[in-house]
């Protein structure tokens, strides 16, 4: 026990903390250089595709005479649940800065993240090989974040592999040794899980307290199941059996469950007792704390293509539950698209990973509807409910009040740009607190605003007015008054549920239009004319069918060339023809339904 360290990498997004991970593995002889390759702990296609940790990576690495447990963490805000797992389950934790971009918001956030848990914090500023690193400024920047001194500053290059042996040194002279444990009855806790098709559930655990080992009789003291490890072992980076997991360790554990639901994140494992009166208060007093409950940002429905799918779309949902515990689902049905789920997520990066996770590991062809933000209802009877989708919307007439939810962001730019950031941010409603200076040159605006206006193109826009400097990290705050309205498109005169949204009063008339517009550059042509209307207070039946239409545009009728096998002869005999494809035309629009490709919800959906 005294020998082992475990710890993290904590990092803004792209500062290089999967290199880092790739040369402690080649320092420590984990992986051998043959089957060595860049980002070696990324195992997802999507992560190497797009060049960004998704997913906690555990791996176990021997230096010296000392036992590394390494978590290699996501550095995107959409992923800081990931984040805040892997610290519950160390000790310490590598806080990495690039040189050449110095402190980012998510470096910030990353950093509070840690300090709450008690860890031990090593700062390291990497990327000092290329010519654009700024050292100086950097430590500079780090000093005042961390209140350290500048000889506690590891400077290293984990491209190269420059200083990496020194910081190795460092984790096992500063990080401090799991402590020992009052307790000789097992506690370990779970904080991630995968489904494996021939091993059921298998949990990634931290033991705090006694061992575990293969044939033992668990109990998991959340879930209240009973179970038995079929299976324990490291992570070398694969799945390596060992006989056993003492105090102290991190590793994993087969438990034979089949039930995707039983093995819950945060859970407690220990050994099962015998039946007895106190057995239930004797488990909850082995049970460590748990993780906050994650709150989902973002919502959006996912239906199938197909209608015979739904069942697999749901098992493949529980399956991604188990990998990525931040996602959050609940059944919806929709008169347009059938079954399918209302699904939480915690940003947009997060609703694409999802969908594309889906698409690829479980072959499944997909609708995603619009995202949208949780809101409060209040009704008449003075009762709030909080509805996901703008379909569950009531009319104005059963409507007292409506809440938004808000959010606290913290944006780290150069000071030149910081104008351009304001006027960004209070084109998107947002209310300017306050400003910090993080050295000269850097700055940290801190701002409040409505969750929906940074759901779709804010990030875009930020990168564009800062060229590529600025970054940002969010938090909820609480619900606040909103002015807001459901937006219906009709297409062919059948409103579309996947493309109605809630909009603030003032903007529903450009925002209306802009939809429109783009449907009707994407929307193929069919043999009848298509209308494509934006409604405002839409009603499918009763007294006020219909609703205020505030924009419209016409998708024109593809025609055949009736009149050209005719030759000479007198002109009725044209006029005929035509007038016999028109009355076919008005027939055909009475009748006329139309499929809308997925492309168009994209459209609508980026704005």
């Amino acid at each position: 026990m005294h020998n082992i360290r475990n710890f993290c990498i904590i990092a803004h997004i792209d500062h290089g903390k999967s290199t880092l991970a790739d040369r402690f593995l080649e320092l420590t002889h984990t992986v051998e250089q043959r089957k060595m390759r860049a980002q070696y702990l990324d195992q997802m296609d999507l992560e190497r595709e797009k060049g960004i940790t998704i997913k906690l990576q555990p791996v176990k690495m021997r230096y010296k005479d000392y036992e590394l447990n390494l978590i290699d963490t996501p550095g995107h805000v959409d992923f800081t649940y990931e984040v805040s797992r892997s610290l519950a389950a160390v000790e310490g934790a590598l806080l990495i800065i690039d040189a050449t971009q110095g402190v980012q918001a998510q470096t910030i956030a990353n950093l509070y993240l840690a300090l709450e848990q008690g860890l031990e914090i090593i700062p390291v500023l990497n990327k000092i090989d290329l010519p654009a690193a700024d050292i100086e400024k950097t430590s500079q920047q780090a000093i005042e974040l961390l209140g350290c001194k500048k000889d506690e500053i590891l400077l290293v290059s984990a491209k190269t592999g420059k200083g990496v042996q020194a910081l190795l040194d460092k984790i096992v002279e500063k990080i401090p040794a799991p402590l020992a444990n009052q307790k000789n009855e097992l506690q370990a806790m779970i904080f991630d899980s995968v489904f494996d098709e021939y091993k059921g559930v298998v949990a990634y655990i931290r033991v705090f307290a006694g061992e575990i080992k293969a044939a033992d009789q668990l109990y998991l003291i959340g879930a209240d199941k009973p179970t038995e490890a079929t299976e324990v072992g490291n992570f070398l980076p694969v799945m390596s059996k060992v006989d056993k997991l003492s105090l102290g360790q991190i590793g994993y554990v087969a438990t034979s469950l089949k039930n995707l639901e039983d093995c819950k994140v945060g859970d407690t494992i220990t050994i099962k007792k015998q039946e007895g009166i106190n057995s239930k208060q004797a488990y909850k007093e082995l049970a460590l704390p748990g993780f906050k409950a994650v709150k989902s940002m973002v919502f959006a429905g996912i239906f199938c293509q197909e209608g015979s799918d739904f069942a697999h779309l749901r098992e493949s949902l529980e399956k991604l539950k188990l990998t990525d515990a931040a996602l959050v689902y609940e059944p919806e049905s929709s008169s347009a698209l059938g079954f399918g789920f209302r699904c939480g997520f915690l940003g947009l990066l997060h609703l694409e990973i999802i969908t594309e996770r889906l698409k690829r590991e479980y072959g499944l062809d997909l609708i995603v509807t619009v995202p949208s933000v949780a809101y409060k209802i209040k009704n008449k009877q003075a009762e709030f409910i909080i509805i996901h989708s703008p379909q569950e919307l009531p009319n104005a007439a059963g409507v007292t009040a409506i809440e938004e939810p808000w959010v606290r962001m913290d944006i780290v730019a150069p000071k030149e740009y910081l104008g351009k950031i304001m006027e960004l941010a209070s084109n998107k409603r947002g209310l300017h607190k306050n400003t910090e200076f993080l050295s000269e040159e850097t700055v940290i605006l801190h701002f409040e605003l409505p969750l929906c206006s940074i759901l779709v193109d804010f990030y875009d826009k930020l990168k564009s007015v800062s060229k590529g400097y600025a970054t940002l990290n969010y938090e909820m705050l609480g619900y606040r008054p909103a002015d807001v309205e459901r937006l219906d498109i009709l297409v062919a005169e059948e409103p579309v549920e996947a493309l109605s949204t809630i909009v603030y009063r003032n903007e529903s008339y450009r925002a209306g239009k802009r939809i429109v517009e783009s449907l009707k550059d994407i929307l193929p042509r069919q043999m009848f004319e298509v209308k494509i209307q934006a409604v405002l207070g839409y009603q499918a039946s009763g007294k006020n069918k219909g609703g205020k239409i505030i924009a419209s545009a016409r998708i024109p009728a593809m025609r055949k060339d009736v009149t050209a096998k005719l030759y000479g002869g007198d002109v009725t005999r044209k006029r005929k023809l035509l007038e016999k494809q028109k009355k076919g035309k008005k027939k055909m629009k009475a009748m006329g339904k139309m499929d809308i490709p997925q492309e168009a919800y994209l459209a609508v959906l980026k704005r």
